[in-house]
């Protein structure tokens, strides 16, 4: 699976899990190569079977089945895994912006920012980072509030670092653009 070869790799797990049908990794790993083969149907479902036995590995099981669950739409059930990884991660601004994607997508726009706005509470100076910035404001601006996308696209511009994606900085520039020319719209 590691060596880029899902298929090849799935039935070698189903060959392990027919000699030791309780083996949890294997099932474990046979749910991961599910998902990275499109088949996120049965991935949730193995990962089901494997949080059901128990596995030690909650935070990334959370993640990966959120991942697949959101593919699915299941965006209801997405939100909850990301909600139990935050309970094995507490405050991680990764799984915050990702429940908070997961959001967006419900349409709860109101979380989103709730979550977006708690992952940068806890950046500070260089820590900040510019892309949960651009997403915050992005939301911002979908909602109206265009004097907090603004501050938010300026943040965004001001914590650009070497390395961040030049498409990032881009963005961060577009979202200024669009918040001016709505308050121009407004005037």
């Amino acid at each position: 699976m590691w060596g880029g070869q899902p298929a090849e790799a799935l039935p070698w797990f189903d060959r392990v899990l027919e000699l030791a049908p309780g083996h949890v990794a294997t099932r474990y790993h046979r749910a991961l190569t599910l998902a990275r083969l499109g088949r996120h149907a049965e991935a949730v479902e193995e990962f089901a079977q494997v949080e059901a036995a128990g596995f030690r590995k909650a935070l990334v099981l959370h993640m990966k089945r959120a991942e697949s669950l959101e593919v699915l739409g299941r965006l209801t059930e997405a939100e909850a895994d990301w909600t139990a990884a935050l309970a094995e991660d507490r405050g991680n601004p990764w799984l915050l912006q990702q429940r908070a994607r997961s959001r967006t997508r419900a349409g709860r726009m109101d979380a989103a920012e709730a979550d977006l706005t708690e992952a940068l509470a806890s950046q500070v100076g260089d820590a900040v980072d510019p892309e949960l910035l651009h997403e915050r404001g992005v939301l911002r601006l979908q909602r109206g509030d265009v004097t907090g996308a603004r501050a938010d696209f300026d943040a965004g511009l001001q914590a650009f670092r070497v390395g961040d994606p030049p498409s990032l900085l881009d963005a961060l520039r577009r979202g200024l653009q669009d918040a001016a020319s709505r308050e121009d719209g407004t005037r």
